[in-house]
């Protein structure tokens, strides 16, 4: 039985069907058609060759021996076009639980949201006690521009120095000179 018609034309309509396409070298390549294009390149799936061969003629024989079919599995196969000369259909497209279809297959881990270093702030008033918006710009880059403030820091309130600028040099370090 042929498939539904459909709006968008008859190849649309054989997306996901069996195909029989038969190429100019005399080869036919069976499998599901997945996509296609205005050139009549074609992606199947599950794609097997299948070529006719005849066995060579042995000297003293009189008879020609019967011509072989070869199967080939080849998988996915994006095929050229222009190397088309006759598509059939060799059958429907597979046959797919509705509920099989919506489910995601179970794999290992956990489902989390990915960060980019820092945790979220709360959406008003002061941040928690346990960690503050971070004071101080990462080495090697400048601080803040003036006026501005992270979100929930107090207003007026000055940005302490990063960890280890604070207070006087260590021992053994002079300020340097003036």
């Amino acid at each position: 039985m042929p498939p539904p018609k459909s709006k968008g034309g008859k190849m649309l309509g054989l997306i996901n069907w069996r195909l029989k396409v038969t190429i100019n070298d005399g080869r036919a390549l069976t499998g599901q058609m997945l996509a296609f294009d205005r050139h009549m390149n074609l992606v199947l799936a599950d794609c097997e060759e299948f070529r006719r061969v005849r066995p060579k003629k042995k000297p003293g024989e009189t008879e020609t021996p019967a011509e072989q079919e070869m199967k080939r599995t080849l998988g996915l196969v994006i095929l050229r076009g222009e190397t088309v000369v006759s598509l059939s259909v060799e059958g429907p497209p597979p046959v797919v639980d509705e509920d099989k279809k919506n489910a995601l297959p179970v794999g290992p881990g956990r489902g989390m949201p990915a960060g980019r270093g820092m945790g979220m702030m709360p959406p008003m008033g002061m941040p928690p006690m346990g960690r503050p918006p971070m004071p101080f710009a990462p080495p090697g880059m400048p601080g803040p521009p003036p006026g501005f403030r992270p979100p929930g820091f107090p207003p007026g309130a000055q940005f302490p120095p990063p960890p280890g600028f604070g207070g006087p040099p260590p021992p053994g370090f002079q300020p340097p000179p003036q």
